[in-house]
């Protein structure tokens, strides 16, 4: 049955890989190992170090579905229906193993047979030297050769990464749309005006050579690397026979979720389809990198999620939303992708908490920047542009990201001054940084006279959920009201209240208020100032009042589990001290519903040992089920009862003291379990460094940990059926498998260095002397660049004093490996001066190494002039010395 839908489509290829002896690899985080990279870029992203060298490969093929987020189109996304932030790679890999013989009928036969495309649509691109894959695609596979297109750099057939190392051809494989979409002649025949009709599905990357600069290959890679790239989406809107990838079973679902949070209907107003695009992609995008630990921010990644979140949420506000958009597009999106990816499943709540809060925050102020904005543009005239002062207000004071600034006047064909943007962004910087920290005296007037007036909100929470309460004020965008009508944002204080307000790390409660005349959703839960809770809310219906009566439902089962997460967090804490010593300290945290956050002192990395220890030793705490309670002693009293405080808290005369079993005590204000049993199980996740000294452990709590075991544990099973072996002798088999590769290994390493040594004998032999030294010129046919360079050194040692160069012909590619011995490099005679002349000959260059040098060129067919040039400059090199 030919697959259809894209969860068919990643299955279908994956299982073909499988079949065909490959590993099949999760998709790794969002969140690379690579520090050069912000996000995932690209499915070869986790394979890099396998690629560059770095670490060995633990298989020699792999295949996988990898989450991808791209960002540097980010301004066009939506305007097009080709464009996505967020999609998923399809790729095979191979290091070392096979090369173009094997890839590329494997990816015919996967094109044609496993996915149904008639051969008489497919078109093929070639590198414009790559004779081998041409003849591999006519002569081997059996395409038409007027299928087969050859193309430069220009036509994106060379992959490189733009920096030294690895690179090489490619080869791609293109659909034909019809004539409906554009004219005939090929990808690379019909050029731009044929690119709707002729859809590449799949890039095959041959990693053959090296580059000393972007497309200057200087030299072969010691092993040939596959990696290839297919577009699920682009596959599904292939097979589906759609218009674009929005209108794929992946993203079309997501779109229409956008439709109904909007009333908009797609393809009846260019500008709500761009806007319905982009609640699509972005949706997608933002559920995936908050899954993978992506937390908003102004910096790094954090930003790009947040201009993500911002640029979504401004586009469902111009189609007229009020309400929050982003739990329902997450929603939509764990249903569509939840069974490729369990973990947003599992991860669902949290992720749609941290979205709707960032737009909640954002929607506050949304509507005054955006008709600050609006209202600077009709006031401009022709030619202006907004200026930096504006944008940089728009920044500071409503939340909005530069790039959204400039997005929204490009709309109108108008320019921001972004240098003058800068300007001010600078300057803000430098107050911050001569800033005193903000006390009650820093509030804003309106929340210091709340304050004078009603005093500090009592709060009720810790007896329970509900309660009633009076409201003594009404704030709506900054401004007192004596009412607020549905749909209204606002801040509301009443004089008691169950919301805890977001403190000591334990986010703000969310729930509802409710009066005889209205009710108010409420989203965040924060303090105007010490002591003030505001409550951050929306109408829902009706209308409320200053000074209505009111009742407070704080919501039960997200407070729960944060309260699961806050008791441990002081377990983990008692862990960590016991583990690693008294020298731990707190340095923040961040606990939410079924998660945990927790920052502490430390001078170095928690070994995993140590890590699987303090995880014992608290779980051994919650199954004790110890009793938790919480009471008021003098700051003296805490301090003689041994309580910890911790990161800069203010504290007053008299503190709460949380304390659990006979030993955790904490000054903490939070809610708590009333029992260590509570909270289990305890699960950490990750442990991490955020600076000099200073350690990240994240920990999962309750249904949201024992999930995640479940998940852990599946993957074992599966592991172990990989392996052919029961889940509890997974390691053995593992190290069993290991310990057969690393045999065979050395077995061949040691034929290979004994063949070596024997043809080492025989050149050294055969060496030509030139003025009381030797001079070894050779070429070893088929040998690769580190068999050459092996024989090189063999050479060199047994000459006593003397030269040696070394060149073999392979795929068309000559290289050469030059030595020489110590005195005679002391005496001035350089390796690399020896073979850069030769390999030029050949069309390439090398290294400069006066020892040992190594070079190439891709034009093979010339090696032996390459070796006779060699040959003179040794012997010129030796006559020169004596």
């Amino acid at each position: 049955m030919t697959p259809r839908t894209g969860a068919e489509i990643r299955r279908a290829f994956l299982d073909f890989f499988r079949e065909h002896d490959h590993t099949i690899v999760p998709s790794a985080s969002l969140i690379p190992v690579d520090p050069t990279l912000l996000l995932v870029n690209a499915g070869m992203v986790p394979f890099k170090p396998y690629f560059l060298g770095e670490d060995p490969a633990p298989y020699h093929r792999a295949a996988s579905a990898q989450k991808v987020v791209r960002t540097v189109d980010i301004d066009i996304v939506g305007t097009t229906s080709r464009h996505a932030t967020f999609f998923e790679m399809l790729g095979n890999f191979s290091f070392g193993d096979y090369f173009k013989e094997l890839a590329i009928p494997l990816a015919y036969e996967f094109v044609t047979e496993g996915l149904g495309f008639d051969p008489d649509v497919l078109w093929y691109t070639i590198y414009e030297d790559d004779d081998e894959a041409a003849a591999i695609w006519i002569d081997g596979v059996g395409v038409p050769a007027e299928r087969v297109q050859r193309g430069g750099v220009e036509e994106g057939t060379f992959w490189q990464m733009g920096v030294p190392g690895p690179c090489g051809p490619s080869s791609e494989i293109f659909v034909d749309r019809g004539p409906a979409f554009g004219p005939d002649g090929g990808p690379i025949g019909a050029g731009e005006p044929g690119e709707h009709r002729f859809i590449e599905l799949w890039n095959l990357v041959f990693m053959q050579n090296v580059q000393d600069e972007p497309y200057h290959v200087v030299g072969d890679l010691p092993a040939k690397n596959i990696d290839t790239g297919m577009g699920l989406e682009r596959a599904a809107m292939l097979l589906q026979g759609v218009g674009s990838l929005f209108d794929t079973d992946l993203v079309r679902t997501v779109l229409a979720t956008g439709e109904r949070l909007t009333g908009a209907s797609y393809g009846d107003d260019d500008r709500a389809d761009v806007a319905l695009r982009i609640l699509a992609d972005h949706g997608r995008a933002i559920t995936f990198l908050i899954s993978d630990g992506v937390v908003p921010s102004n910096e790094g990644r954090g930003y790009v999620l947040r201009r993500l979140i911002r640029r979504l949420v401004r586009h469902a506000w111009s189609l007229g939303a009020r309400d929050v958009v982003t739990p329902a597009l997450i929603g939509t999106t764990v249903e569509v992708m939840g069974d490729g990816y369990p973990a947003i499943v599992a991860g669902r709540d949290g992720i749609v908490e941290m979205a709707e809060r960032e737009e909640t925050r954002f929607r506050r102020t949304l509507d005054s920047g955006y008709r600050l904005l609006e209202g600077h543009l009709d006031a401009l005239e022709d030619g202006g542009e907004v200026e930096g002062e504006v944008a940089f207000k728009l920044h500071d004071t409503y939340g909005f990201p530069v790039e959204l600034t400039q997005e929204i006047a490009a709309e109108r064909g108008v320019a921001v001054d972004r240098a003058g943007f800068d300007v001010e962004m600078a300057a803000q910087r430098e107050r911050a940084r001569s800033a005193r920290k903000a006390d009650l005296g820093d509030a804003a007037p309106v929340y210091r006279e709340i304050y004078d007036e009603a005093g500090p909100t009592a709060f009720t929470g810790y007896e329970g959920t509900t309660g009633a309460g009076r409201i003594l004020s009404i704030l709506r965008e900054g401004e007192p009201v004596e009412a607020a009508a549905e749909g209204e944002e606002i801040e509301v204080f009443l004089d008691r209240t169950p919301f805890y307000a977001e403190a000591g790390g334990q986010v703000g409660d969310t729930g509802r208020i409710t009066t005889e005349t209205g009710e108010v959703r409420v989203a965040d839960t924060q303090f105007a100032v010490q002591g003030l809770n505001g409550h951050r809310a929306r109408v829902t219906s009706g209308t409320v009042r200053v000074g209505q009566d009111a009742t407070t439902s704080v919501d039960e089962g997200r407070r729960e589990r944060i309260r699961k997460s806050h008791t441990g967090t002081h377990i983990l804490h008692w862990a960590l001290r016991s583990v690693l010593g008294n020298h731990v300290q707190q340095a923040g945290s961040m606990v939410t519903d079924g998660r945990l956050r927790f920052d502490f002192s430390h001078y170095a990395g928690v070994e995993h040992d140590a890590l699987e220890e303090v995880e014992q030793a608290a779980n051994e705490r919650v199954i004790e089920n110890s009793t938790v309670h919480s009471f008021e002693v003098t700051r003296e009293e805490a301090e003689d009862l041994g309580a910890l405080a911790f990161f800069g808290d203010k504290y007053g005369d008299r503190v709460r003291v949380v304390q659990a079993g006979d030993f955790s005590r904490e000054l903490c204000g939070g809610t708590h379990v009333p029992s260590t049993g509570q909270v289990g199980p305890l699960v950490v996740v990750g442990e991490s460094s955020i600076g000099s000294n200073l350690r990240r452990i994240e920990a999962l709590t309750g249904s949201v940990a024992y999930e995640y075991v479940g998940e852990l544990r599946r993957r074992l099973r599966d592991t172990a059926a990989v392996l052919r072996s029961q889940p509890d002798q997974v390691v053995e088999a593992a190290r069993s498998m290991t310990q057969r590769i690393a045999d065979q290994e050395a077995r061949i390493e040691a034929f290979e260095a004994q063949a070596r040594s024997g043809a080492a004998a025989s050149l050294v032999e055969s060496a030509e002397e030139v003025g009381g030294a030797k001079l070894v010129v050779a070429a070893v046919p088929g040998s690769s660049p580190d068999e050459l360079r092996a024989l090189a050194l063999q050479i060199r040692d047994r000459l006593g004093t003397g030269i040696v160069v070394l060149g073999a012909e392979r795929d068309g590619k000559g290289g050469l490996v030059g030595a020489v011995t110590p005195d005679l490099a002391a005496d001035g005679v350089s390796a690399g001066e020896l073979v850069s002349g030769p390999a030029r000959i050949m069309g390439g260059g090398g290294s400069r190494d006066p020892e040992l040098s190594q070079a190439g060129g891709p034009q093979g067919d010339r090696l032996p002039e390459a070796l006779e040039a060699a040959s003179e400059a040794g012997m010129a090199a030796l006559r020169g010395r004596s």
